[in-house]
């Protein structure tokens, strides 16, 4: 019993001593507004945080404290922002998920969000009101480890890719919301590090759209020959999956989402909503030229031009244009290569965490499109999900029973009868804000099965995100999942944890986590519109083992006449 008390007393020590000597508080203040600018040429009403979209990159290392005072500036708009890939242990109502686990900030106000980086990794932090994404509130967290890395590498870049349209997002949400139904349409440019080029010869207006305007100047990223870069990649597009290539460089994938891969090479990267990926690239080609960074729509059957930046080997000049032409678009429907890098990405076999070899309670969310009072929805298990006034965190823990609907959703659909492939009628769909309660600390496996939209013959991607964990990838899968053999398919031995995890037309995607993080937790499709028009859910666990709320995420709902400050 001696050396075993030891060895626990030397562990608490160091996870003691470890943060409380180096962990640092990095400081933020940030003025979020709107401004006129012109990301791909064409010039229209941005958000901005400190003047910029993309917003300023949080550098931090693992253990760091992060304070971000918020100031809303945009006039007559609430906002709140949600920090991608942190897990908020502790700090749950600091996640920044509007209607979930905070009451919106207001206009004039200013907020401040507080809490640990846990983990090293890639994440981003984004809008998590309305769908102001799609209007440019987004960036970066870059957070480094206190330990050697299972790879090496000279210098540390960063790129978030997204995709762009040219109308406001209120008059897409006015179209969402409408009947008859109006879809927001395929975008307009894809950005690269918040740069892009619209062709302006397709505007009449003058004035508003101009190529030789600097903002639209292509992003460039300056290497050294014979350097390794390491190329940390996000992708925040609103509908859009995106494959990802540098002209002539072979890219080797060694993280995902803040998690070491097992490396693997591609020449395209393929990657979805919400996705980070960190990629090994060597400047080890003809360094007398330039080469092409190139981003195009996959999954959709593109209009979308492509988007471009510059891969410049110093000392040509950064805006000298590749001899060459961009290189080819992967097929937009090519699903087989999009499922050999899903397979392809295991944990590192240095840093593998195995899941539990099996799972307290399954959960099949059947991802569907449906109409119900004559509006155009999704749904999950015919449950078209919309947030309640007061958000669940709060009415939670205030143990207000009338702030959303007791009924819990249902735990599957029907499975023997319900066919995956046709346009289904979906009579019993319905609308709700009803949640799930896990039992705390259980092992939840999540299946999620795709179908058929209201279109024939069309089944879409959708990238799904979970709040406030990791999860392990177990598999993946075509037609409907079948719930005798397919788990018997499983991998146990080394599955990638992640946070955001694609599920592929007409499959499923199976997913294992641990309920261990007191709060109540989104979990949605990451494509702003699918989110907006009900493809999520809401989680809840182990509330009573939450801390006191802070009164400044209250002021709203039912808790309005609450003490905000």
């Amino acid at each position: 019993m001696v050396p075993t008390i030891l060895v626990q007393y030397l562990l608490l020590v160091c996870l003691v001593c470890f943060p409380a000597t180096e962990a640092r508080v990095r400081h933020y203040r940030w003025k979020v507004k709107w401004e006129y600018k012109s990301p791909d040429c064409y010039k229209k009403l941005i958000i901005t945080v400190n003047g910029r979209t993309p917003g300023p990159t949080i550098v931090a290392e693992e253990g760091d404290t992060i304070l971000v005072e918020l100031e809303d500036n945009l006039l007559t708009e609430n906002l709140a922002i949600h920090w991608h890939g942190i897990r908020q242990i502790g700090t749950p109502w600091f996640d920044g998920a509007e209607g979930v686990t905070q009451c919106p900030i207001l206009p004039g106000e200013t907020f401040k969000y507080r809490f640990v980086v846990d983990r090293a990794g890639t994440y981003v932090y984004h809008a998590h009101y309305g769908m102001q994404r799609v209007a440019g509130l987004y960036g970066l967290i870059r957070v480094s480890p206190r330990h050697p890395e299972p790879f090496s590498y000279d210098h540390d870049r960063s790129i978030i890719l997204n995709d762009w349209y040219h109308k406001s997002t209120s008059e897409q949400a006015i179209g969402l919301s409408s009947i008859p139904f109006v879809w927001v349409g395929e975008p307009q440019s894809l950005l690269i590090q918040g740069k892009g080029m619209f062709d302006c010869s397709k505007v009449t207006e003058l004035g508003v759209c101009n190529t030789s305007n600097p903002e639209c100047s292509p992003h460039v990223q300056t290497v050294v020959p014979g350097q390794t870069y390491r190329l940390r990649i996000a992708s925040l597009t609103s509908l859009s999956a995106l494959s990802f290539q540098i002209e002539g460089h072979d890219m080797t994938v060694v993280e995902a989402d803040g998690n070491y891969v097992e490396p693997f090479v591609v020449q395209n990267l393929f990657i979805y909503s919400g996705e980070t990926y960190s990629v090994l690239v060597k400047a080890d080609q003809d360094p007398s030229r330039n080469y092409w960074i190139s981003t195009n729509v996959v999954t959709r059957n593109r209009t979308t031009p492509t988007g471009l930046a510059i891969f410049n080997y110093y000392p040509n000049h950064p805006r000298r244009s590749p001899p060459t032409s961009p290189p080819p678009a992967p097929a937009w429907d090519d699903v087989e290569s999009r499922l050999k890098q899903s397979f392809a990405i295991k944990a590192h076999q240095g840093h593998i965490i195995k899941p539990p070899p099996t799972s307290d309670r399954v959960i099949v969310f059947l991802n569907t499109q449906n109409t119900i009072n004559g509006y155009r929805l999704w749904s999950v298990n015919n449950v078209s999900f919309n947030l309640p006034l007061t958000p669940y965190l709060i009415a939670l823990k205030k143990n207000i029973t009338d702030a959303f609907d007791q009924s819990p959703p249902p735990d599957g659909y029907d499975f023997l009868n319900y066919d995956i492939y046709s346009v289904a009628n979906n009579s019993n769909a319905k609308s709700s804000n009803g949640i799930y309660s896990l039992q705390f600390n259980t092992t939840v496996d999540i299946i999620l099965q795709n179908a058929n939209t209201m279109n024939k013959n069309n089944s879409e991607t959708h990238p799904w995100h979970l709040h406030g964990h990791n999860f392990w990838v177990l598999g993946y899968g075509k037609g409907k999942f079948d719930m005798y053999n397919d788990p018997r398919k499983y991998n146990l031995v080394n599955p990638i944890m992640k946070n955001t995890v694609a599920m592929h037309p007409y499959g499923w995607t199976a997913l294992r986590f641990r309920a261990d993080n007191p709060g109540a937790w989104a979990f949605h499709c990451h494509i702003e519109y699918h989110f907006y028009m009900g493809m999520g859910v809401v989680f809840e666990e182990g509330i009573e083992r939450v801390g006191n709320l802070p009164s400044s995420i209250m002021g709203c709902g039912q808790t309005n006449t609450f003490h905000r400050h």
